[in-house]
């Protein structure tokens, strides 16, 4: 289907791609080390990561020692060209190639992989059975996919709520990761053909936020980026607003810094 969600598409354009990497967390930890654990082979491990974005999940792999160490080849695989012009400026080793692809046209040969790891951008998925075929085609007999996202909590603060409310009334029918579509994945012919029944695990934790953190976060959201400077400019005021009236978990009030609330949630599944 090789097709791009039309707001995908403006949305993380060329141009939109550094407050994308600024403002987006990289992955705790735990979820790194939870993947990991779940690999169904031990020693040097070929990637394909999907979906690649602006390198992310790329680096946290770097800068975490155990999974730097099991790298053998990354092949990121990222169909917007702005996206591929940030992942290249800001990851830099031998070991790892950038290429355009989607979820079901990788380009990888047959049997190359030990893990397909997509972060943060399944739910823009077109065809969840092709791409469980493409998964499937290119992984070896041991292999993994692993999908992972970095949400904002809106169940652990009011004003997170707040703002998801006011800039969800702007998504244009983009699918998002709450709305579960990406659990039809599960469902399709060729995922229950190849693979096993997957296994999830989520964690809450917070990160340090301020104010301005909060808008360039919201800011970086595809159907936030498209919309015209007046609205974005209305949009972010008041998400301020919103900020400036509710109650927060203080870190450092003096500098404005404050809790903000994530979870992440993993999803594992090993091939038959």
């Amino acid at each position: 289907m090789t097709s791009v969600h039309r707001i995908a598409q403006t949305g993380f354009g060329t141009g939109t791609n550094a407050l994308y990497d600024r403002a987006r967390p990289s992955y705790q930890r735990f979820t790194l080390d939870f993947i990991l654990d779940s690999l169904q082979k031990d020693g040097p491990l070929n990637i394909v990561e999907l979906g690649s974005g602006t390198g992310i999940f790329t680096r946290a792999l770097l800068q975490h020692p155990t999974w730097n160490e099991r790298i053998k080849l990354l092949k990121a695989v990222e169909p917007s060209e702005g996206m591929r012009e940030t992942f290249s400026k800001t990851v830099n080793d031998d070991r790892i190639s950038l290429s355009e692809g989607y979820f079901d046209a990788t380009g990888v040969e047959d049997g190359w992989a030990d893990l397909v790891v997509i972060a943060q951008a399944f739910h823009w998925c077109p065809d969840y059975d092709a791409a469980s075929a493409e998964f499937a085609r290119i992984l070896k007999p041991t292999g993994t996919v692993a999908w992972i996202w970095n949400l904002e909590d809106r169940d652990a603060a009011q004003w997170v709520a707040q703002i998801r409310d006011l800039i969800e009334v702007h998504e244009q029918g983009t699918p998002q990761f709450r709305h579960m579509l990406w659990r039809k994945t599960f469902d399709t012919e060729s995922y229950k053909k190849e693979f096993q029944p997957p296994q999830e695990k989520t964690w809450t934790y917070h990160l340090q936020g301020t104010k301005e953190s909060a808008v360039d976060r919201a800011s970086s959201k595809s159907y936030i980026a498209i919309l015209p400077e007046d609205q974005k400019g209305e949009v972010q005021d008041e998400i301020r607003r919103i900020i400036d009236r509710s109650e927060k978990v203080w870190i450092d009030e003096s500098k404005g810094i404050f809790e903000y609330p994530y979870k992440a949630w993993v999803v594992v599944a090993h091939k038959k």
